[in-house]
């Protein structure tokens, strides 16, 4: 058994790696399936696609490599966070379709607790804002909208998780409920410094105790894959957060290190260590892994649209094809025109934690086209970055020199990246193995089951495969960071 088969279940695919004994990428598989939207600002995806999409891939991921379940030592599962789904625990039948991290329905209701200044204990015991993005509000939303759900969830008979936490009871034949302390600490649900589930948030949210799974480090015994999923009985060994996964992945474990990746959404996060360092400037406090029962915390900043924008232009405006067009197309843009694209679409995450807001170009003229929108597409990345970046600065004071670890698809385009160093004044560095997040689920599972080396051996393997340095004039950077400052705060307004 020198394989390991690491799940990356996202928000817009499902993949499947499979890792050989030396960590390196055996195959892969994945597939896409749609998101809803049922009304504006709201996202869903139908629990079935996740599940389905999940086991295909893993099915052809084997078949790929030409390798059977008997070969896999162990099961990592890294998943996008936040999102909510509650099931039958009888039946397994999923109630409504799972909400998805980007939905906005729960603004209101956010808003209110706020106004009866709630937020205060709120991220004193969570790390968390009053924001519809993590997934207490919206379990709250499925038991008071969904009829008969509050009854049953009361008498026991509903079951909450996230992603990871519906595909392990589906894998383990609904043997097993549980999650591990990364996904848990983004429910808006647990106290991050008892490590548990807080009774006082499920009080304040109205969620019943008995619908949350049992809470592991992020390398467990988690359950085991029943024989009839892939062929063979496999042992769930780690599970983390996407975030946190890829923040494991990239090695990022001293304090002061800190990643971004850069998917649908972008997420930066600096190792603060033994820490649960408290922001004052609207980022999150947050797991960044638990092991040996030890918990590590993190600064995180969330946007929740990086690749998401350059989706839009393809599904949306119909300007790209295909997502690498995106970055020829900025090229052809006419120096002289400095569009500012402010990606809202779902609002505005870190710092801002604007739920209403919605997106805006400035700056257009007659002259302005497909590639001046595409330029600044891209270039919202770089700024929202440096927001966070900047954020995190202030929350821990000056911290030397900082480099960027970067991961996730867009890092595959040179002119972001190199956009990226230039709005920070800071260098990038990209690393040989852009699979980062998967590579920490299959590192944790892996490490648990004796197959890959521990922490600081991990840490050895990471290589670089390219650092971006900043050339950007000072006084340019600073002049287009000003703008973008300006048609942020012109949204918020709005």
């Amino acid at each position: 058994m020198t394989y390991i088969l690491a799940i990356d279940q996202g928000t817009t695919s499902s993949r499947a790696i499979l890792f050989d004994k030396d960590m390196q990428v055996a195959s892969v598989a994945q597939q896409e399936f749609p998101q809803h939207f049922p009304a504006s600002g709201w996202v869903e995806h139908d629990p079935d696609d996740l599940w389905s999409t999940t086991l295909k891939t893993c099915r052809e991921a084997l078949t790929t490599a030409g390798v059977t379940a008997r070969d896999v030592a162990a099961i990592g599962i890294t998943n996008q966070r936040e999102t909510t789904l509650v099931w039958d625990r009888h039946t397994g039948e999923p109630v409504h379709n799972a909400i998805v991290w980007q939905d906005r329905r729960t603004s209101e209701f956010c808003q209110n607790l706020k106004a009866l200044g709630h937020e205060p204990d709120v991220s004193a015991r969570t790390g968390l804002l009053l924001d519809p993005y993590f997934s207490g509000t919206k379990l709250r939303w499925i038991l008071d909208n969904v009829e008969g759900a509050r009854q049953r969830a009361e008498a026991g008979d509903l079951l909450f998780g996230t992603v990871d936490c519906f595909l392990m009871w589906k894998l383990t034949g609904g043997k097993v409920h549980a999650t591990d302390a990364t996904n848990a600490s983004r429910t808006l649900l647990y106290d991050i410094h008892r490590c548990q589930w807080s009774p006082e948030m499920c009080a304040l949210l109205d969620v019943p105790l008995k619908m949350l799974p049992q809470v592991h480090d992020c390398a467990a015994e988690f359950g085991t894959v029943t024989q009839d999923m892939l062929g063979a009985e496999i042992p769930i060994l780690g599970v983390a957060g996407d975030q946190q996964a890829a923040t494991i992945g990239q090695a990022c474990f001293t304090p002061g290190m800190m990643k971004s990746t850069y998917g649908t959404g972008c997420f930066a996060l600096l190792n603060t260590g033994g820490t649960a360092v408290a922001s004052s400037n609207r980022l999150l406090t947050t797991v960044a892994y638990q092991l040996d029962g030890k918990t590590t915390y993190a600064l995180e900043g969330a946007i929740f649209v990086a690749g998401a924008v350059v989706q839009w232009l393809r599904d949306g405006l119909g300007i790209i094809e295909h997502a690498r067009d995106t970055m020829g197309l900025a090229l052809e843009a006419d120096p002289e025109q400095e569009l500012i694209l402010v990606p809202a679409f779902t609002g505005l995450g870190a710092p801002y934690w604007s739920p209403d807001s919605r997106g805006a170009v400035f700056g257009l003229s007659r002259n302005s086209g497909p590639a001046e929108l595409a330029r600044a597409a891209l270039e919202s990345v770089g700024f929202q970055t440096r927001d966070l970046v900047e954020a995190m600065q202030a929350d821990m004071g000056r911290m030397g020199e900082t480099v960027l670890r970067v991961d996730g698809g867009m890092t595959a385009s040179d002119w972001t990246m190199q956009f990226v160093s230039d709005i920070l004044a800071a260098p990038v560095d990209r690393p040989k193995v852009l699979e980062s997040t998967a590579t920490g689920a299959a590192w944790l599972a892996g490490m648990k089951a004796g197959l890959y080396p521990d922490m600081d051996g991990f840490a050895a393997t990471w290589s670089q495969e390219k650092r971006f340095e900043p050339s950007m004039p000072d006084d340019i950077r600073e002049r287009r960071y000003a703008a973008w400052k300006r048609a942020v705060a012109a949204t918020l307004t709005v």
